[in-house]
């Protein structure tokens, strides 16, 4: 491929977007896995949230903290280099990074909740899944959003009762909202790549 053509390439989905939508599911996913392999006694996946892996009673808490850091930079990347996704859709995926990096900012404590924390995982959560079917009326964003939202929905059941997979339904729905921007961004590259070959 010709300069003039990665120059066009990236007027539709800069380079550096893609590199950020493909860097957030490591940075979620691994930054769990290891947080928790690094927790003395083990950790519990059911039980167990994302944010206590981070929170003030964690060990090494810095490794999920970096791991949700630069989960949310990346989201603000791929925002503002998505350029083929409607802007609401991508001023949501903006909020849901922001939102990241500050339950980040506000971890949990040693022992309880916090009411603060719980916001901003709230907007996260809920901006991370409306934003694919706010970026476009297509088929694909509704059943991504519906996907998406699903999870949600099973994560808080879950959540409200007390459940023992609180743990395991968090992850499914914080790995597809991390994992979803790649698909996006990758979908773009791909559907130029294939027009222009």
């Amino acid at each position: 491929m010709d300069l003039q053509a990665d120059v066009q390439r990236d007027a539709v989905v800069p380079s550096w977007a893609t590199v950020s939508s493909l860097v957030a599911p490591v940075a979620m996913i691994g930054g769990w896995t290891v947080a928790a392999d690094r927790q003395p006694g083990g950790f519990d996946w059911a039980r167990r949230t994302i944010s206590e892996l981070a929170g003030y009673g964690a060990h090494e808490r810095w490794i999920m903290t970096t791991g949700l850091v630069l989960l949310g930079i990346c989201h603000l990347m791929t925002a503002a280099g998505l350029r083929t996704a409607a802007t609401p859709g991508r001023v949501l995926l903006a909020i849901g990074g922001a939102a990241i990096i500050t339950v980040a900012a506000l971890p949990l404590p040693a022992h309880g909740t916090s009411l603060w924390h719980g916001i901003a995982a709230g907007v996260a959560f809920v901006t991370l899944s409306a934003w694919p079917v706010a970026s476009g009326a297509t088929v694909v964003n509704g059943v991504a959003s519906a996907a998406l939202t699903g999870l949600l929905l099973l994560f808080l059941v879950d959540l409200r009762s007390g459940g023992d997979y609180v743990g395991t339904t968090e992850r499914l729905l914080a790995g597809a909202q991390a994992c979803w921007p790649a698909v996006v961004t990758l979908s773009a590259v791909t559907r130029w790549e294939s027009a222009h070959s």
